[in-house]
């Protein structure tokens, strides 16, 4: 209930002549809080000292200022005042004139009968109470609305979940002109050692203060509560919401005034309420980012792990073979990948090369990428290894099962190198074929070495033959993953445009082995595969796969 609905509105009266100010004030005075004045200059002092009244009556012809130039000038400053005016009959053009700017609400003629004044006051009474209380809903939709969006704006522009619940403090406590202000996060039903607050400049502190009495109340029911009690600064009023999001309570903020004089009205409450609601939907999504993003750092740090603990497993540094040189580089696409390479030197003297490709990418590539290693590993280090098919076929046995069951496959090229005898026994089981030139013909196109079988972990039993050579001096074998053949860089292309302009066109595409041979003579010799994957990488800005490459060269 509004102060219109309670105490006696104000009404003032002016007039010149002493007898009509005094009958309009015995008439009214029961019913109103009525104030006098004999001219416009003496309204104008009660007006300044008492403020909006609800109702003024002024005689139209005075000394000085008339009546309607009196009203107009008290239109700015209150403008939901009920004026009403008393006239003469021959001041009709003005009476006209005053109520076409509005500034009069009904005018009645000298003499005027008692009751038929009663009935306007009443009817003007009316129309102050609907103007007032549309003029104070508006007033509250606005407020309601600009808080709303000031702390939409906190939250928007907060970094963070700590800065989000300090902005929201800090706005509500000044937009209600707070002494002081208490935000407090509750996880799991229970209250957080964390606390956000308010104090205003003009608060002194106060060492007896203590919210958590109240704030407990809340926390058992989930409802507002209020409370008022008595510090050194005098009577302070206290106010306790919720900040609730599908019945979970997300926190409790305490409002302190210690200037109040009354209690928390409906109106504060509920708008405190309502911005609680609104910030309590903010609060819960913010910490369910702030959730993820934990989780993700989290993923992110054990990802890095795994990186490390899957570049541990592979070659750190590759072993010097008298009459050749290998050379080998791996790049996951992300953390961690399902690429490998493998340079084994068994006891007897040989030299085993293996490169691989797990399907997939991520983490399951990585986890089958570390078996097949511990298993390929195992295997070459047998006392007497068996052939590179024969050790295919193991590989496929031990890991099969799994494969298959989880829909994945591992394509891998294998292959013996002897240094006494220069011979090279390689099995492919679904690998991209090998290069193999000689740095005395790179203007030739180079042997590509073809005897393939079909992937591991496609069939429970894994058959194929095996190739054999023997390699010369000056000749290198090259073994990559798809990602480096797969690649899409920039290629130059030939058309009509470069007639016209001279200008040679390019396109995207992939690099494919034939592109890869175009790389390789150019590269300077002797070669290097950091320069080489250098090139690659340098016109293939989005990696899309993980690229291995190694080679083995003669000398």
């Amino acid at each position: 209930m509004t102060e219109t609905d309670v105490a006696k509105l104000k009404l003032m009266v002016v007039d010149d002549e002493p007898d009509n100010l005094e009958l309009l004030y015995r008439t009214f005075r029961r019913d109103f809080q009525v104030y006098k004045a004999s001219n416009a200059l003496s309204a104008f002092e009660i007006l300044n000292q008492e403020g909006e009244m609800a109702i003024i009556i002024s005689d139209q012809r005075m000394p000085n200022m008339n009546g309607t130039e009196f009203l107009r000038l008290t239109v700015e400053r209150f403008p939901d005042t009920i004026r009403i005016l008393l006239t003469g009959f021959t001041d009709v053009e003005d009476l006209v004139d005053a109520i076409n700017s509005g500034q009069v609400f009904k005018y009645i003629t000298k003499p005027w009968k008692p009751e038929q004044l009663r009935i306007i006051v009443q009817q003007a009474v009316d129309t102050y109470r609907v103007v007032k209380k549309r003029t104070q809903e508006l007033s509250r939709a606005l407020r309601r609305e600009s808080l709303f969006n000031a702390v939409t704006t906190a939250i928007q522009e907060s970094l963070d979940y700590s800065s989000m619940l300090q902005k929201i403090v800090a706005i509500i406590g000044q937009t209600f002109e707070t002494s002081y202000c208490l935000l407090r996060p509750i996880e799991n039903n229970c209250l957080t050692s964390a606390e956000f607050s308010y104090l205003s400049s003009k608060t002194p502190l106060c060492n007896s203060l203590s919210s958590n009495h109240l704030i407990e109340k809340v926390l058992e029911s989930h409802h507002y509560q209020q409370n008022q009690s008595t510090h050194e600064h005098g009577l302070c009023y206290q106010l306790a919401v919720p900040l609730t999001y599908q019945q979970h309570l997300l926190a409790v903020i305490a409002l302190f005034e210690w200037e109040r004089d009354r209690p928390w009205q409906d109106e504060d409450i509920e708008l405190v309420a309502g911005v609680a609601e609104q910030a309590a939907l903010a609060l819960s999504q913010a910490k369910l980012y702030q959730r993820l993003q934990e989780k993700q750092e989290q993923i992110r740090a054990e990802l890095e792990v795994a990186r490390q603990i899957q570049n541990n497993l592979l070659r750190q540094s590759l072993p010097e073979i008298q009459g050749a040189k290998v050379q080998a580089c791996c790049y996951p696409a992300r953390e961690v990948g399902g690429d490998f390479f493998e340079v084994f030197v068994h006891p007897q003297g040989d030299l085993w090369i293996a490169v691989g490709d797990v399907s997939g990418k991520g983490v399951p590539a990585a986890l089958f990428m570390a078996s097949v290693i511990s298993v390929l590993r195992r295997e070459l280090s047998q006392q007497t290894p068996a052939m590179p098919n024969a050790v295919m076929e193991n590989l496929n046995h031990a890991l099969a099962e799994d494969l298959i069951s989880n829909n994945y496959f591992i394509t891998l090229f294998l292959a013996r190198y002897t240094p006494v005898t220069r011979e090279l026994v390689y099995a492919n089981a679904g690998h991209i074929y090998p290069l193999l030139w000689s740095r005395k013909t790179l203007t030739q196109n180079p042997n590509y070495l073809k005897i393939r079988g079909i992937p591991l972990g496609i069939l429970p039993k894994w058959q194929a033959g095996f190739g054999q050579l023997f390699l010369t001096s000056g000749e290198t074998l090259l073994l990559t993953s798809d990602g480096i053949t797969e690649a899409t860089v920039l290629k130059n292309i030939n058309s009509l445009e470069q007639l016209n302009n001279g200008i040679k066109p390019s396109q995207r595409s992939m690099l494919n082995l034939e592109g890869l041979w175009q790389l390789l003579q150019q590269e300077t010799q002797p070669l290097s595969l950091n320069s080489l994957l250098a090139r690659i990488q340098a016109d293939n800005h989005i990696q899309e796969d993980d690229q291995t490459i190694l080679s083995l060269e003669v000398l």
